[in-house]
């Protein structure tokens, strides 16, 4: 997935938390739309609840969803 499909996902207003899934299988969560970066080729994710960050190269991005909607086939 592409940089600016992301950042259109966290544009979205009223902004409703999303799930990004990994090409591994991993899916992250995405509480807020300031707990996400979006660089040249890289997706940053934050929860500032646990202090949890994680960096994944874009290529690895399988899909967004808003929460609890199914992944497109």
């Amino acid at each position: 997935m592409n940089a600016d499909a992301i950042r259109e996902f966290l544009k979205k207003r009223p902004f409703e938390a999303l799930e990004v899934q990994l090409s591994s299988g991993q899916v992250y969560v995405i509480k807020h739309p300031e707990c996400a970066i979006v660089l040249k080729n890289t997706l940053v994710i934050a929860d500032p609840e646990t202090d949890f960050v994680m960096w994944c190269s874009l290529i690895h991005v399988a899909g967004i969803r808003r929460r609890g909607e199914a992944l497109p086939a």
